[in-house]
């Protein structure tokens, strides 16, 4: 009689321990599930898909690691002729839209082809670039946190790039909310240093990311360099033609005067007053020389001031066609 409980109350623990392990297992199987919500959906996407041999190429030049490449290639990168990426990224409202852009929701990258030799590079900061939108989406809520403390901290303290800085205040302004996205991509693809946590940040995507810096330096000196020469072209043209303004002054007064001199003289001679007349001529003559190498300098100048003014020209007109070369806007309708 005194044992039939004992037994009943090693069956009742037990049945709680078994369900104690039951929700412990469940608990266990929900973290799983939420924190590898993506492996099957990835999985099922990926599976049978071969990149393009330029889109395997771009993320072998861009140094990305296994997990940026599974992103990459999950977005089934497209690089499209203007026409194709117009329609592809048409009313995204994304201020890289000239050579990029990400569907969120790991729903598709799609890259502008360049073909002009001089941007070498563009693809490529553009594919990392789009690339780091996907990676920054996937972020769990901390780690973004985290990541966003970094890259707002290098924001105010240590960006000197003022061409980022403009862009970052231009997305405040047409995309409110996606600052640090943007951030996250920016800086990942063109700042050559960054802090030592943010570096280690960015190495799960690059195992080499100063590469896609480099690509970033090269196409952007396409146009910085064009875009100083000029601008240096400018000041040595306005200091020429102040010069030439006055020259051009100082030939009209000396001309005025030479003119004045040759009346009296005329004067002087018609009066009979050869000696006077005779006394005057070498000082003529003397105005007269020196107004002539006046007018043959300014003349020269106004010569060289033309030719500098085709260079320059021809250099802004390579600007103009660097720009239409990565702009597709004119045929995207947003």
């Amino acid at each position: 009689m005194k044992e039939t409980p004992r037994a009943a109350r090693r069956v009742f623990r037990l049945s709680s321990i078994a369900g104690l392990i039951g929700v412990g297992l469940l608990v266990v199987a929900i973290y799983l599930a939420a924190s590898h919500a993506y492996v099957f959906t990835d999985w099922l996407r990926l599976r049978n898909y071969q990149p393009a041999a330029r889109v395997s190429e771009l993320a072998q030049q861009t140094t990305m690691t296994d997990t940026s490449r599974h992103l990459f290639y999950l977005n089934r990168p497209g690089i499209e002729d203007k026409a194709t990426f117009s329609q592809s990224c048409a009313r995204m409202g994304e201020q890289t839209i000239v050579l990029g852009c990400y569907k969120g929701g790991q729903r598709g990258i799609h890259v502008l082809a360049v073909e002009d030799d001089r941007l070498q590079g563009v693809e490529q900061v553009t594919a990392a670039h789009e690339m780091l939108h996907a990676a920054y989406e996937r972020l769990n809520r901390t780690e973004r946190q985290r990541v966003d403390a970094m890259l707002q901290d290098y924001a105010d303290h240590d960006l000197t790039n003022e061409r980022i800085k403009k862009a970052l205040k231009a997305y405040e302004q047409s995309e409110p909310g996606q600052q640090y996205n943007e951030m996250h991509s920016m800086f990942g693809t063109e700042i050559d240093k960054l802090p030592d946590g943010l570096e280690q940040y960015y190495k799960r995507y690059f195992s080499n990311r100063r590469a896609v810096v480099a690509y970033a330096n090269r196409y952007q000196s396409a146009f910085t360099l064009r875009q100083e020469a000029v601008a240096n072209y400018d000041k040595q043209l306005k200091t020429m033609n102040a010069t030439i303004k006055a020259n051009t002054t100082d030939l009209t007064v000396r001309q005025k005067a030479i003119e004045a001199e040759a009346q009296r003289l005329d004067g002087l001679r018609s009066n009979g007053n050869i000696q006077a007349y005779n006394g005057g001529v070498d000082g003529y003559n003397t105005q007269i020389d020196d107004y002539n190498q006046l007018l043959d300098a300014t003349q020269l100048l106004i010569d060289q001031y033309n030719d500098i003014v085709k260079v320059r020209n021809g250099i802004a007109a390579e600007t103009v066609d660097l720009q239409q070369a990565i702009d597709s806007s004119s045929l995207t309708k947003k």
